[in-house]
């Protein structure tokens, strides 16, 4: 995953990660001259359970999945992580390691930042510590309601659930999702997200084939959730500011 130079980036390219766009302009200074401009594939895992992280990762135009992995080798969705946030919140929080796997779920580009200035700028600058911990509290909730979803609800429910939380964090109102992918995610069998897929297809929701997924309703798609997209999503608004990509798609939740 060669770097890019940071040249290559643009003014609105820092803007379209909401955690480096909020950054103060003396933090930003520092931070500048420290950021790698990356394409970040479809499938890269950027760190395995048990493992330190090298860099944190700020996507702008990907999206990452965090999953856990059992010793069976099957996985299930924690969370996912856009231009909303960052990738590596071990290295900040004290524990270095974490039992989860990250991987880029939609392929785009983003920035990365190595894990000894990460670490520096969160006990050097209050502003950084502060809203890094929001960030943090805000991904806590989208773990903790994701179990919840995981447990309690269908799998269409999950389906819509994971679509609108990708949404909000990617320009637009496609995905690049195959069903393998979304089951691995899910931690369900295959058929059931075809199942479904289908179901909410018919309901002209959404439009599904070859992995590629376009959105057709996306207010139907609300309605058709559970309410753990609500939930998430009134927490991360409450905590952070919000992303260039939010503006475009998701609608307030009162």
């Amino acid at each position: 995953m060669a770097p890019a130079p940071l040249a290559a980036a643009t003014t609105a390219d820092l803007r379209g990660n909401a955690l480096i766009a909020a950054l103060p302009a003396e933090d930003m200074a520092r931070w500048l001259p420290q950021l790698e401009w990356v394409h970040l594939p479809l499938g890269r895992v950027l760190v395995e359970p048990g493992e330190a992280p090298s860099h944190a990762y700020f996507p702008v135009t990907a999206l990452v999945a965090l999953l856990y992995v059992m010793e069976s080798g099957d996985t299930s969705e924690i969370a996912v992580v856009g231009s909303e946030g960052v990738v590596g919140v071990s290295l900040f929080m004290g524990g270095s390691t974490t039992p989860s796997r990250a991987v880029v779920q939609c392929a785009g580009l983003g920035f990365r930042l190595a894990a000894r200035v990460v670490r520096d700028e969160f006990h050097q600058s209050v502003a950084v510590m502060h809203l890094l911990l929001r960030y943090t509290q805000a991904l806590i909730a989208q773990m903790a309601q994701t179990a919840a979803c995981n447990r309690f609800h269908t799998v269409d429910q999950q389906l819509c659930r994971l679509l609108l939380l990708s949404l909000d964090r990617l320009p637009g109102l496609e995905l690049q999702m195959t069903q393998e992918l979304i089951a691995h995610m899910l931690g369900v069998r295959r058929e059931g997200v075809t199942e479904a897929a289908l179901k909410l297809q018919k309901l002209g929701l959404i439009r599904y084939a070859r992995g590629h997924i376009s959105v057709l309703d996306r207010a139907g798609l609300e309605q058709r959730s559970c309410e753990c997209y609500a939930v998430v999503k009134r927490e991360y608004d409450r905590l952070l500011p919000r992303t260039r990509h939010a503006e475009t798609g998701a609608r307030p939740l009162r």
